[in-house]
């Protein structure tokens, strides 16, 4: 499984882009997380996204929502998720990152969580609710371990704290596509395109868009802009389905849609 700044390398010598599914881990189960990563993967996502459940979704919509509180309801454990990882990552050819609140790794313990993560084969980190003024701590501490630090920036982030985002990311930099939460939407915002386009031009990392993108017209109409697209509630609301419906067939459902997407990404 390639690090991340080494898979943006292939990428861009190959002229590709990267789409980044997002998983719940352990909606409904960790068992079916694990199909899940494996299918998407096996379909040509170029890497996964875990989302780790919190009692607190931060900027997640109803859909995420909804189902960090199924697989809390389950009682999910930490413990239980890297387990899971520590088994599923070998499988996989593409790198596994997890978001995941502050507050769990450090009543964790920051260095047992990055020790744990990466002996998991986690690549990097998403954490959404670490401010870029006590990143450099972090970062320091899992670039130690051979993971990446990945961090956001919204519409609504001042410039020059974009700036010093990006100076504390490494692997890429999470653009949010829009203000707000997370779901799926009919349009995106007419001023994203310039507001990606300027954050390229004053950071070499990768640029990777989420938040709200749903339909192959997104990927056609962000590909030319980003590094990578995240999608992440359309997957989680058909992972959903596995409650009533066979799980062969969700999990065909979800590697159908995920190549639909991969199709934009190539035209």
């Amino acid at each position: 499984m390639p690090a991340i700044p080494d898979l943006f390398a292939r990428l861009r010598a190959e002229k590709r882009k990267a789409l980044m599914p997002f998983v719940t881990a352990g909606d409904p189960d960790l068992e079916f997380t694990s199909a899940v990563l494996r299918e998407v993967v096996g379909r040509g996502a170029s890497l996964c996204e875990l989302g780790v459940p919190y009692s607190d979704p931060i900027a997640d919509g109803p859909v995420i929502q909804e189902s960090y509180t199924r697989a809390l309801k389950n009682k999910i454990k930490l413990a239980g998720i890297l387990e899971m990882l520590g088994k599923t990552t070998p499988q996989l050819a593409a790198p596994v990152v997890t978001m995941v609140s502050y507050a769990i790794i450090f009543r964790h313990g920051v260095e047992r969580y990055c020790d744990d993560a990466a002996g998991a084969g986690v690549a990097g980190l998403i954490v959404p609710d670490l401010p870029v003024e006590e990143s450099p701590a972090l970062a320091k501490i899992a670039a130690a371990r051979g993971l990446s630090l990945i961090q956001l920036v919204t519409p609504l982030t001042p410039r020059e704290r974009a700036l010093r985002i990006c100076e504390t990311s490494t692997g890429f930099v999470y653009y949010v596509s829009v203000a707000g939460i997370t779901g799926e939407r009919t349009e995106l915002p007419p001023d994203l395109l310039e507001s990606v386009g300027w954050l390229r031009e004053q950071t070499p990392l990768p640029i990777c868009i989420g938040f709200g993108i749903s339909k192959p017209e997104h990927v056609r109409l962000l590909a030319p802009v980003a590094d990578g697209l995240i999608v992440g509630s359309a997957i989680v609301r058909r992972v959903a389905q596995a409650a009533d419906r066979p799980r062969a067939e969700v999990l065909k459902d979800v590697g159908d849609y995920v190549q639909t997407l991969l199709a934009a990404l190539a035209e």
